[in-house]
């Protein structure tokens, strides 16, 4: 790949980016707004852990009261703003590449930043997972509430990704570094 054609993709990739971060979360309240009835009839939307407990406590959000879907949707967006900010320092790290700034430290700073934002992000879907479950079922009687914690090979893969993303990041700053060392050479 040239470096003008690296330079665009760069670039429409940190636009395509603001889009995902954008998307995922109005995603995530209008699957609250808009909750599906049911699978096979193909309206409404899924979206994240929300419908997953949703789906699995069998509650139907149409019922709930306006102040349990606004808790619902904000009990749901803490993990999601942390993968936010995690896709706002990718978007700056393709901003970063879109300026031919491939070995920087700006570079580096933003990866690693991506990738502690991914951890974060994964630990809080985990431990939000009890609170939201609780959250959804605070309205049954009392012995039907239900308090659900889980962990999948989805979790365990983003963790390890972000360790991975992380080391990257390190290295990318030591090839910075060399970067700068060689050019004072030149």
């Amino acid at each position: 790949m040239t470096l003008d054609r690296l330079t665009r993709f760069s670039q429409r990739m940190a636009t395509i980016t603001l889009c995902l971060l954008l998307a995922m979360l109005l995603l995530n309240a209008s699957s609250w707004l808009f909750p599906s009835v049911a699978a096979n009839e193909g309206y409404g939307f899924d979206f994240s852990i929300s419908n997953s407990l949703i789906s699995a406590l069998g509650v139907d959000l149409y019922s709930f009261p306006w102040w349990q879907i606004a808790g619902g949707i904000i009990l749901s967006s803490v993990p999601l703003l942390a993968l936010a900010l995690g896709l706002y320092h990718l978007r700056k790290l393709f901003q970063t590449y879109g300026q031919r700034a491939y070995f920087s430290g700006i570079a580096a700073r933003h990866l690693g930043k991506m990738g502690q934002y991914v951890a974060i992000w994964t630990i809080l879907e985990l431990l939000c997972q009890p609170f939201l479950s609780y959250w959804i079922t605070i309205q049954e009687p009392v012995g039907q509430r239900m308090v659900t914690f889980g962990i999948d090979s989805g979790n365990i893969v983003a963790l390890f990704l972000a360790a991975c993303i992380a080391v990257i990041a390190q290295i990318l700053q030591q090839a910075s570094k060399l970067h700068c060392e060689n050019q004072q050479f030149v």
